[in-house]
Order: structure tokens, then sequence, then C-alpha cells
């Protein structure tokens, strides 16, 4: 643990108890000079901690620290995901953190570093960003990626072996966010097949899921999994895209966590830690128990849906009824001649969602 991070646990630590602590203790405490101290309060300050000094000399935290750095998201993966470290003997690779404020594409980056190094030696490495200036969606589409009140993360999930179901990677990512939002700020969310989480019928994150081959075995060799989470409102981001919403603001759930003396305010480092951990471990979790899981979140289970085959062709356009969704993340529909259909590809849309719908990221 540097002293910076050391800095940060006690000062989060006193801050609960309202007790400023010197800088000679915290010297002490982390075994370093008063200069040491002195660079690491100035350096967490620039990252946005409020800091204050006491009339007694102390120093005190303001509120929660919600630094978004590589530090502090190793530190909750620590905390949470401990089997995800590398194994004493080297031959589980652990997860590796890189943390940028601004990024074309967490996906993109991920994919050159594939490009350069083998697959297996990039297996749980974890990409996050605060903003991305060239965010990608399903189809080749757009994904807006403001800063401040969204966060970007990307996977690589390269297991001995290769990738066997690529079908069910999106699908596993979706439950692992549902999960994640569910525990942090008791919310059920909803999941529209197959990349989309909704919070009160408003898009509140997305996936795009991306592999690299191995031309020589055919093979799958890495998934690059690639998630979009608006955290809090964005005014300019949902005026364009009317079903756009977010965890904590007003077209989401709103944060029923927040102002909850037992609960402390949940930072986006948390966040995109616990989304990271819990992608990379539901990954190598028991399939049918995850799918059913999907299932159960599913909202167009029963319902009569647009069906785009070929995206931007509008002549391919059908309706169905959704029915289920089968063990390899397929979306089983009835048309209107009574026939069956499990669909793989493609997407689908409510009518209420075309109503709304404004050229939505995905």
């Amino acid at each position: 643990m540097t002293t910076k991070e050391k800095v940060l646990e006690i000062l989060t630590k006193k801050s609960g108890d309202s007790i400023p602590i010197s800088g000679e203790k915290l010297a002490e405490a982390c075994g370093v000079s008063r200069a040491a101290i002195w660079k690491a309060m100035n350096s967490l300050r620039e990252e946005g901690c409020q800091i204050e000094g006491t009339t007694n000399g102390g120093y005190i935290l303001q509120g929660s620290a919600d630094i978004f750095s590589k530090e502090n998201l190793e530190l909750f993966l620590a905390k949470k995901y401990p089997d995800l470290a590398a194994s004493p003997a080297g031959d589980t690779p652990g997860c590796k953190v890189e943390c940028f404020k601004t990024i074309d594409s967490t996906n993109t980056y991920a994919k050159q570093l594939l490009s350069h190094e083998p697959a297996r030696k990039l297996h749980n490495k974890i990409i996050v960003a605060e903003s991305q200036t060239a965010g990608r969606g399903r189809l080749g589409r757009t994904f807006v990626s403001p800063a401040k009140t969204g966060i970007y993360i990307t996977v690589i999930f390269a297991p001995a072996g290769g990738i066997t179901e690529p079908a069910k990677i999106t699908a596993f990512a979706a439950v692992a966010i549902c999960r994640v939002i569910q525990r942090l700020y008791n919310i059920s969310p909803k999941i529209k097949w197959i990349n989309d989480i909704f919070i009160n019928g408003h898009k509140v994150a997305g996936i795009l899921t991306e592999g690299t081959t191995n031309f020589e075995t055919g093979s799958i060799d890495a998934a690059v999994i690639g998630m979009g989470i608006n955290i809090s409102d964005n005014q300019e981001l949902f005026a364009a895209h009317k079903i756009a919403g977010s965890i904590t603001g007003s077209q989401g759930a709103g944060n029923r966590t927040a102002g909850r003396a037992d609960k402390p305010q949940i930072t986006r480092s948390q966040l995109a830690a616990e989304i990271a951990g819990e992608t990379l471990s539901i990954l190598e979790e028991d399939s049918a128990t995850v799918m059913a899981e999907y299932k159960a979140h599913s909202f167009l289970i029963g319902q009569t849906v647009k069906v785009h085959p070929i995206i931007g062709d509008d002549k391919s356009i059908y309706e169905a009824k959704v029915l289920d969704i089968d063990h390899k993340a397929g979306l089983v529909v009835q048309l209107k001649d009574g026939s069956k259909k499990t669909l793989s590809s493609g997407e689908v849309s409510l009518h209420s969602e075309e109503q709304r719908r404004s050229s939505s990221p995905e």
C-alpha cells in the first residue's frame, strides 16, 4: 500500500467519528516523514479529496473520498474479491488495473493490448475510465460517455483453453451489473435482451462484448467485455436520448442509500471495482444458475416486441411475442402464424420504447 493509500484509509476511518489526526501521527502510522505526508495530502487534494486542516494541526476528511483512481479500485477489489488475486504459484493471473481520466475507448485499448501480448497474460485485466471520446456500442453505434456522471469499464476474460460459449458472456455480465446495483443501492434492475440494464423504464447501462480470434486454431482466445454505466443525471445526454437514465438520478430510482447513517455514500471507485470483480467472478459460476437469474431480471418475457433482424432495414421488422430465454441466451419468440423462432442476433424493441427512443446509445 502506498503512502497516499494509507493516508486516505486512515482519514476515511477517522472521518466517520469526526476525529482529526495530526500529521505527526500520520507519519508514525505510515512509517514515513512529515514531508511525505504533506506530499500525499497535496496529491489527495488534487484528486478531489476535501481535506481540512484544524486549529490544532490535525487533518480531517470532509465527506466521502470519491477519488477515481487505480489505488482505490485495487483496494475495493482486494476487499471484495480476494480470489481474483494472483495465486502464490503464479499459475493464475490476478487482476491488473489501469485507470484513465479520459480515453478514446476502453474496449479499443483492450484490443490493442491483446494485439501485442498473449491473451492469457492479460486474463483478468481491468480498464476503467471517467470518460471516453470515442465510446462504441453494438452495431457500430456511438456510446456517449461524458465525464463525472458515468463510469466506463472493460474487462478481459481469457481463460485457459479459450472461450467456449461466447453467446453467454454478455448475459453473464448483465447479471453481474444487476447484482452490484441491487447490493449497493437496494434497487432491482431489469434486463432488456441482451445487453441493456434498465431502472424504471430507463436505460442505465449497456454492454458491448467483443472477441479476439486465434487465426491458427480458429478459437476465440479472449473476450473484451465493455460496460458503460450512468450513475447520475446528465441533462445534455438525457435530453438527446429520451430513454437514457441513471442509477441515482431522477429518471432512475434515486440513491436509496443517500443520507443513511448506516450506509456510507457509494463512490465511483467502489461501483467500478465491484462491477469489474463481479463480472470476472460470475464467468466462473454455474451456467444454468446464472441464466436462471438472467431470465428473472428480464422484462421482455410475455411482451410483444418488434424484432429488427437487419438493423437499418425497416422492411425486415416483424412483431413477435417473447416466450422464453434459452440456456444459450437466445430469445425464444412466437410469430403471428404461431411458429417459434430463437433469436441469437439482431435487436428487439417495445412499442413504448420506440415512442421514447431518439437514437439511444447502445
